[in-house]
């Protein structure tokens, strides 16, 4: 798909991110990171097939985003994204890295296990969740509050958001970050280690 289409499709669902927007753009003009709130309560399971709830990751600063094994559009980006992360932060132990699947159907553990490899995630630091398909899905909706459709083209059969959202140790979301803007990455990792040091 041409590049102008990708944009307009991911442009269409930006409403459902649009708090994040404002909020994330507004953030650089204030002292102290934005409160957008809590991640809800889930359980899912890792690429090992371990179980993972939100109280696992109490403690840590994390990043989470949204891909699909599956995906020839916008995920490998989102992933080469994740894998930058995870050595850039590499000095900074207490941030956690989490991908969320939003082709939970599909994606079971043995194939995130799979997509972790390929892009090199350290297990103990970069986490691939998978689940029940509608617990999945009202969690990325509703609990991150970014949108999701299944009406793509072959490339993306799922379309979804390209943000990042950074979470803080109590669980908040303090921050929603565009995949493609450099500046929003290289404030991403700054945000991370702020939070870190605010023992937020």
């Amino acid at each position: 798909m041409h590049d102008s289409g990708r944009l307009l499709r991911h442009g269409a669902l930006a409403g459902a991110g649009a708090v994040f927007l404002a909020i994330s753009l507004a953030s650089a003009h204030r002292s102290a990171l934005p409160d957008v709130g809590p991640v809800p309560a889930f359980s899912l399971t890792d690429a090992q097939g371990r179980a993972v709830t939100r109280l696992d990751l109490a403690g840590s600063v994390w990043i989470a985003d949204f891909i699909f094994t599956r995906c020839a559009g916008q995920c490998p980006l989102l992933s080469g994204r994740m894998a930058r992360l995870q050595e850039a932060l590499a000095g900074a132990p207490g941030v956690q890295l989490v991908s969320f699947t939003v082709d939970p159907a599909y994606d079971t553990p043995e194939v995130l296990a799979a997509y972790a490899r390929r892009y090199g995630a350290d297990a103990g630091r970069w986490r691939f969740l998978t689940g029940e398909p509608q617990a999945v899905l009202a969690l990325i909706r509703e609990g991150f509050r970014l949108a999701i459709a299944e009406e793509g083209p072959a490339e993306e059969p799922i379309t979804h958001s390209i943000r990042l959202v950074l979470v803080d140790r109590r669980g908040r979301m303090r921050g929603s970050y565009e995949a493609t803007d450099e500046r929003a990455m290289a404030r991403l990792q700054d945000d991370a280690r702020r939070l870190l040091k605010e023992g937020g």
